[in-house]
């Protein structure tokens, strides 16, 4: 949750960021969960990254918290808002979003219309199991997860002619969620990972792979 929500940026300041949290909480789940309101504050009253500031962080992990404490984990709190016949992730994030605190820098709200990219980019995470996504979550199924849609995939998608549509907002992620469907509707997120890495590692080219095609 740490590590997607502060996702944005420089790889190298995502990195350093993440290890600040990580290192000053010790053993998460224990930090967070014996950790008073002011406790948190006091712990990340420095913290920065980019637009992200200490207090962000402190009311995200006071919101993981209280949604621990009610649901014994987080998994527990994304599937007590999935419902069997949701299309896909969206209805269930948009409730795991309300528990945990929207309105910050850290958590999109789904609700509004954007494509949440990191929040769906923790949920791939979290759901998928493979040689990328470590998974830990039971009972959400790959199926229902949506494209994590940064500049990257919007920019590939619409070469692919997976979407016209001008705006990388949460429709357009849907969108090109339903065409990844048509290759793997049990999991269409599995291209995610491969197809991004073309616009973010220097030395892969998106021009290039389009001429393998």
């Amino acid at each position: 949750l740490v590590a997607s929500s502060l996702a944005y940026g420089r790889v190298a300041q995502i990195l350093r960021s993440v290890r600040t949290v990580l290192d000053r909480m010790g053993e998460p789940r224990r930090f967070v969960i014996d950790a008073t309101p002011a406790r948190l504050r006091k712990t990340f009253s420095d913290f920065k990254h980019r637009f992200t500031t200490g207090d962000e962080m402190a009311a995200m992990l006071a919101g993981a918290a209280r949604a621990m404490k009610r649901h014994s984990s987080l998994g527990a709190c994304f599937a007590s808002h999935a419902k069997r016949g949701d299309e896909d992730a969206m209805p269930a994030l948009c409730g795991f979003v309300s528990e945990l605190g929207a309105g910050t820098s850290l958590l999109s709200e789904p609700g509004r219309g954007s494509a949440c990219k990191r929040l769906n980019m923790f949920l791939r995470w979290m759901v998928r199991r493979d040689e990328v996504d470590p998974g830990g979550w039971r009972g959400v199924s790959p199926a229902k997860l949506i494209v994590p849609l940064d500049t990257h995939m919007y920019k590939i998608s619409k070469r692919l002619g997976f979407t016209a549509r001008k705006a990388a907002d949460c429709r357009t992620a849907r969108e090109i969620t339903a065409a990844f469907k048509k290759f793997a509707p049990d999991d269409p997120v599995r291209y995610d990972f491969s197809l991004t890495r073309l616009g973010i590692r220097s030395e892969l080219c998106v021009s290039d792979f389009f001429k393998t095609l």
